[in-house]
């Protein structure tokens, strides 16, 4: 997947883009890691999720500032880590199960 965002402020114009894998299947219990390329480095990345046929769920965020936080319902399930001279932050889960079927977004707030 990859999402261009575009942001227009006064008489400014600058791109950003998030690059993710396209897909992965996991099966319950494994361990797994997405990955979300940043075109710039100074950022906050949120995750979110659909399940098929229902709402956006948010997870969560990591800043490069070292700021982060979980949505308590998935704090045993998921964690944030990044890769700074790669500009990429990581979901890494564990013990997921058929109910966290999803698709996952990464997202950068714009400024």
């Amino acid at each position: 997947i990859n999402n261009t965002f575009f942001f227009f402020p006064l008489r400014w114009c600058f791109r950003v883009e998030l690059t993710q894998p396209p897909s992965m299947v996991v099966k319950p219990q494994e361990s797994f890691s997405i990955s979300c390329r940043i075109s710039v480095s100074s950022h906050c990345i949120y995750w979110i999720r659909q399940p098929t046929g229902k709402a956006l769920e948010w997870l969560g965020y990591l800043c490069n500032g070292g700021g982060t936080d979980i949505k308590d319902s998935v704090k045993n399930k998921i964690s944030f880590t990044q890769d700074t001279s790669k500009k990429t932050v990581f979901l890494q889960g564990n013990h997921f199960q058929t109910e966290d079927t999803a698709v996952y977004y990464c997202a950068r707030q714009s400024q």
